[in-house]
């Protein structure tokens, strides 16, 4: 990457927020330090394994390494496309604190603190702050397919996690936590919780709920994001979301529809988007999580693509499809290893 697009991917996350104190008459009237805004490609980080199953730490370093010559404007680890529901508390802080340690500043960092309970989401997310993580992305509290939490305790349990951190708290509102979070809801949170700023929308019709949650939340409102493997990502970008969390497999190619956009050039970043929406469409419907790994073992970026069970491996023709789609791509997972 040259020096001149390395001084505009930093310029794109790194823009010094104005300080912020009090909120069009609600509570959140703390006057704190400016924060920097983040804004661009933040893939997610897979956890890598052995064949045997066992963290592969060599590995996760050498993913991650991929993911920033990619060109991501920092990472994600420890999210849902991370399995970190699939790890023990000791495995997340192994994996926590080798990321962070290894990136040792190079790009931010989001660590994913999700938890039920109010105290041990708390505990993992000052834990992540003082390993240098910086932001916390948190889904709403909830277990298995019917505990569900009221609006009320989900206000008391963001703002009892940001009581903890002074770190930015992105909220995930993904369709696997099972609870809706209205825009005039997540507005309000934006308001009265001190930290909460940052807003990952996966839901149907995402992009309609990112403009109404801008127009609800104003300056409140320090980052809208697109997910969901880049499945909606012009149109969120036309809502007005300014970043875009998506798998790790190709941060090079969201990077190039990112770039494009931000740059005013919306016409190049659709025709980009049409150029890698085969592969974000397959990735999103075809290989969920897999995706990531499959294509940095084909490129010699990690030795091992496995997931953990009871996922069972990828089949061999969904692979081969995966591959078929991504190779006139040429993303750099292909090559960065060889």
């Amino acid at each position: 990457m040259s020096p001149e697009s390395d001084h505009r991917m930093e310029s794109f996350h790194y823009a010094a927020s104005e300080s912020r104190g009090i909120v069009a008459g609600t509570i959140k009237a703390e006057t704190f330090m400016p924060q920097p805004v983040y804004k661009g490609v933040f893939p997610v980080a897979p956890t890598i394994f052995d064949e045997a199953g066992r963290l592969d730490l060599d590995g996760q370093r050498r993913a991650i390494d991929f993911m920033i010559d990619a060109g991501s404007h920092g990472v994600c680890i420890l999210a849902n496309f991370s399995e970190q529901f699939a790890l023990t508390d000791e495995e997340r802080l192994q994996v926590q604190d080798t990321v962070l340690t290894h990136v040792a500043g190079r790009v931010p960092v989001i660590v994913t603190t999700t938890h039920f309970s109010t105290q041990v989401c708390a505990q993992r997310s000052r834990a992540a702050q003082d390993a240098g993580a910086a932001m916390v992305m948190i889904m709403p509290p909830y277990h298995g397919a019917t505990i569900r939490v009221g609006e009320r305790g989900i206000q008391e349990f963001y703002s009892r996690v940001s009581d903890a951190i002074d770190i930015p708290i992105m909220i995930q509102d993904a369709p696997v936590a099972g609870t809706p979070l209205s825009a005039s809801f997540l507005a309000k949170l934006a308001k009265e919780v001190r930290n909460v700023s940052y807003f990952k929308i996966e839901t149907a019709q995402a992009a309609s709920k990112l403009r109404e949650l801008i127009e609800l939340g104003g300056d409140a409102i320090v980052g809208p994001w697109d997910g969901e493997e880049a499945i909606t990502l012009i149109p969120d970008f036309d809502a007005g979301a300014t970043g875009a969390m998506t798998g790790g497999g190709y941060p090079d190619g969201i990077r190039k529809i990112v770039d494009a956009y931000a740059g005013g050039d919306t016409a190049k970043a659709a025709e980009l988007y049409q150029q890698w929406l085969p592969l974000i469409n397959y990735e999103n419907r075809q290989c969920g999580l897999a995706a990531c790994k499959v294509l940095m073992k084909e490129g010699g970026v990690i030795r091992s693509d496995a997931t953990r069970h009871p996922f069972a491996p990828m089949h061999p023709a969904t692979r081969a499809g995966l591959l078929k789609v991504a190779r006139p791509l040429d993303p750099l997972a292909l090559r960065w290893g060889k």
